[in-house]
């Protein structure tokens, strides 16, 4: 399959886009929300709803705008490059989630990306009110898995 029609398949298939698509997708992070969908050889995720989705896409602007100087970026322009993507996407939730529940040991992954938002929202009364320079350093320090030799 071609990757521009890999792409108009994409959108027709999968119509509420998962703002934390890659998080969900490397298993680190689940969802209630979340859809998994299998498109020729790859695999997506999408959202079951327009309010989650609206949410979590509110929050990873926030995350990607409060990272830059951590990112060495100035600006952000859409998506970033898949490494730096996957920093905001998997260390951000890390640190909301260290965030939000201070007490609770440190974890692989986050549990339920919808549930974590909704409670970020409860403790701090807006995403915006996040402490977005705790966070980032989660976003600083996140590492892939490293592949073992081959």
């Amino acid at each position: 399959m071609d990757e521009i029609a890999y792409r108009r398949t994409y959108r027709a298939v999968n119509q509420i886009a998962c703002p934390f698509e890659k998080a969900v997708l490397t298993r680190r992070c689940q969802c209630e929300k979340s859809l998994r969908l299998n498109i020729a050889e790859r695999e997506a995720a999408g959202c079951s709803s327009d309010e989650a989705q609206h949410e979590c896409d509110a929050l990873l602007h926030l995350l990607r705008r409060n990272a830059l100087f951590a990112l060495k970026l100035t600006h952000v322009d859409g998506m970033l490059p898949h490494a730096k993507e996957m920093k905001v996407q998997c260390g951000g939730l890390l640190g909301v989630q260290a965030a939000v529940e201070p007490d609770a040991a440190e974890e692989a992954g986050v549990a339920n990306v919808f549930a974590l938002v909704s409670r970020a929202i409860e403790k701090f009364g807006s995403l915006e009110a996040l402490p977005f320079s705790d966070i980032v350093k989660f976003i600083s320090a996140f590492e892939f898995r490293r592949r073992t030799g081959r």
